[in-house]
C-alpha cells in the first residue's frame, strides 16, 4: 500500500482509491460494434451482450476470456455472535472452513463444474473481533492491514474474481453496516441470515440497532462504518474488491455480507464498483434493496440463502457463456447471411 503524508491507515486508502482506473472505453465500443455483427438480431442475447462488453471494458480486449476465475472466500469469526443473534454456534465456521479445505461444500462443487479455483482466507479464526454492540470491531490500522490482507487474493493473477464468505454472525454486522449508511431503522436491515427466528431474530435486530446508536456521530465516514461495526472478512473483501479495481480484474459479489463490503467502497467513490457484478440476489430480504442501492442488477436469482460465494462462483458459467458467444460466434460477413 501507499504510504500517505500523514502516516495515518485510512489516508493509505483514499489514496488507492482515487487512484482507481476506469475501463478501456476503446475495447468496449470495439466489443459493442462486434456484438452488432454477430448472426444474430440486434440485442437477442439480452444481458449476455451487456457482460461480453463489460468484461471487454476491463479486460482492455475485443474479445475478452476467461481462463482463471477464482472464489475467493473469506472466514472470520465475531463477538456479537455470544449474543445469541444465530441458531448456529462461532465453532461453525472453522468447522465449514474445514470442509472447504475437504472439497466437501457446495461451494467446491459448483468451483469444480465451472473450472475455478477456490482459495480460502482464515481471519483468525481463534480472535473473534470485539461485540460491536459494546466496542469497535477494528482499530483504524487493524482494519487497514485487513483491507491489505484482503488484496492478496489477486496474487494468482486471476482474470474474474468471485467472492465469498464465511462467518456465523456475519449477517448481523453487515445488517449493521447498512443500517450505519443508510439510516432506516436496524429491522429494515436485519434478516434471518442462517436461520434466525423468534427470539433469535429479535437479539439480532436489538444488536444491530445498539452497535449503530453506539456508533452515531461516526457514521458519516464509510471507513469508520467499517472499521466500527465491520468484521475482518467484510473489511479483507473490500481490500480484494478494490485491489481487483486497480488490476481491472471483474469482480462477481456474492450476497449480502460481500455486497456489505462492497457498499462501503461505493459510499466512498460512486464509481468504486464499476467493474463489479452481482452474481445473484440471495433470499435475505434486504438483499434486493442493497443491490438497488448499489446500482446493481444480479445475474441470477434463485433463492439461494448459503454464502461461500456459492451465488457468485455459480454465475461463472453464464459469464464463460457470454464470452463464447461473444468470441465464437461468426459475423454476419462471415456467415454469407444477409443482414436485416
Amino acid at each position: 500500500m501507499l504510504r500517505s503524508a500523514t502516516g495515518l491507515p485510512f489516508d493509505d486508502i483514499r489514496n488507492l482509491i482515487a487512484q482507481m482506473p476506469g475501463p478501456d472505453m476503446a475495447a468496449r465500443a470495439a466489443a459493442a460494434a462486434r456484438q452488432g455483427q454477430l448472426v444474430k438480431p440486434p440485442g437477442a442475447l439480452g444481458r449476455l451482450e451487456e457482460i461480453a462488453i463489460h468484461i471487454a471494458g476491463w479486460q482492455g480486449r475485443e474479445i475478452p476470456q476467461v481462463n482463471r476465475p477464482t472464489v475467493a472466500v473469506f472466514a472470520a469469526t465475531h463477538g456479537v455472535a455470544g449474543r445469541g443473534v444465530s441458531p448456529y454456534p462461532s465453532d461453525v465456521t472453522k468447522q465449514m472452513v474445514a470442509t472447504f479445505t475437504a472439497g466437501k461444500a457446495a461451494v467446491n462443487q459448483i468451483c469444480g463444474v465451472f473450472g475455478a479455483g477456490l482459495r480460502v482466507f482464515d481471519l483468525a479464526l481463534d480472535l473473534p473481533t470485539p461485540d460491536i454492540v459494546e466496542h469497535d470491531a477494528l482499530t483504524e490500522a487493524e482494519c487497514a492491514a485487513t483491507m491489505a490482507f484482503g488484496m492478496e487474493a489477486l496474487a494468482g493473477e486471476p482474470d474474474l474474481l468471485c467472492l465469498g464468505e464465511m462467518g456465523i454472525g456475519n449477517t448481523t454486522v453487515a445488517a449493521a453496516i447498512f443500517h450505519g449508511l443508510y439510516g432506516g431503522q436496524a429491522g429494515d436491515w436485519v434478516g434471518p441470515g442462517t436461520g434466525a427466528t423468534g427470539e433469535v431474530l429479535e437479539r439480532k435486530i436489538e444488536a444491530v440497532r445498539a452497535a449503530v446508536a453506539r456508533a452515531k456521530g461516526h457514521l458519516d465516514d464509510p471507513l469508520e462504518v467499517l472499521r466500527k461495526l465491520g468484521g475482518r472478512e467484510v473489511a479483507a473483501m473490500a481490500g480484494a474488491i478494490l485491489a481487483a479495481r486497480l488490476q481491472r480484474v471483474p469482480v462477481v459479489l456474492d450476497g449480502y455480507v460481500v455486497t456489505a463490503a462492497a457498499a462501503v467502497l461505493k459510499a466512498l467513490d460512486p464509481g468504486a464498483l464499476d467493474h463489479c457484478l452481482a452474481g445473484h440476489v440471495s433470499a435475505e430480504p434486504a438483499h434486493r434493496a442493497v443491490l438497488e442501492r448499489l446500482g446493481l442488477r444480479p445475474l441470477l436469482d434463485l433463492d439461494m440463502r448459503l454464502g461461500e460465494g456459492s451465488g457468485a462462483a455459480l454465475s461463472i458459467g453464464i459469464i464463460k457463456s457470454a464470452l463464447a458467444c461473444h468470441g465464437g460466434m461468426a459475423t454476419f460477413a462471415e456467415a454469407g447471411v444477409a443482414e436485416a
